[in-house]
């Protein structure tokens, strides 16, 4: 996937947020647009979102990016011994690889390769997100609420921590701190949803541009 390089900017005010949102949304569109091509693509493509993201966790985007591009040719196959070897550069090598053997497994054998039927069958927000949060070891809050953000599911905040500091900056929460519980996630998430409508931009859109003006990137 491409990574769209835009200028960082430092946001001080709604108006800011608005006219910098204005001047990237083309990139935040086509980003989006590939999030919804992912799930017309098949199980495998949405696996694959799934090892993203189990990457991304508590390492980084790019990190995550790089991972899947050293997993993929051997991503149904290799022993977690392979995959862990691969992704020699991840700051939790090992973990990782138990995580998505773990999951792997799941889909092939509890799910019959059906990871996209699987995820169907939950219906509701937050039933779908918690499904993929006690069906998955490595996912949490934040990275289930991504992996369905990246396979085309909307209005789901990912409160890391480019997010969390930006609504602080903005006085949406007291404080930048990771939330620790489903329900101070949720209690975020709503006053995020709630930002995104005072500004007016669509929150998938909102969380790819306040993550760009502190990145200077659109990943995902």
């Amino acid at each position: 996937m491409e990574v769209f390089n835009v200028d960082k900017a430092v946001l001080t005010s709604v108006e800011d947020l608005r006219a910098y949102h204005a001047r990237i949304r083309p990139f935040v569109l086509r980003r989006l647009e590939e999030f919804r091509e992912t799930w017309e693509k098949g199980d495998e493509a949405v696996f694959e979102e799934l090892v993203f993201c189990i990457l991304t966790a508590g390492a980084s985007a790019l990190m995550g990016l790089k991972g899947v591009e050293a997993l993929r040719p051997v991503l149904w196959t290799a022993t977690v011994d392979e995959v862990a070897q691969r992704i020699n550069f991840h700051l939790y090598p090992s973990a990782r690889a138990q995580y998505i053997v773990a999951a792997r497994e799941i889909v092939q054998n509890e799910m019959g390769s059906r990871l996209k039927n699987w995820i169907e069958n939950w219906r509701g927000h937050n039933t779908r997100r918690d499904a993929c949060v006690q069906k998955f070891k490595g996912i949490g809050y934040k990275e289930a609420s991504h992996f369905l953000r990246n396979i085309g599911f909307r209005g789901y905040a990912i409160l890391d921590k480019h997010i969390l500091r930006s609504l602080n900056a903005f006085g949406v929460i007291d404080s930048d701190r990771p939330p620790s519980t489903r329900n101070r996630y949720l209690a975020i998430e709503q006053r995020y949803i709630a930002f995104a409508e005072h500004v007016g931009i669509d929150p998938d859109e909102l969380d790819l541009t306040l993550w760009a003006s502190r990145t200077g990137m659109i990943v995902k």
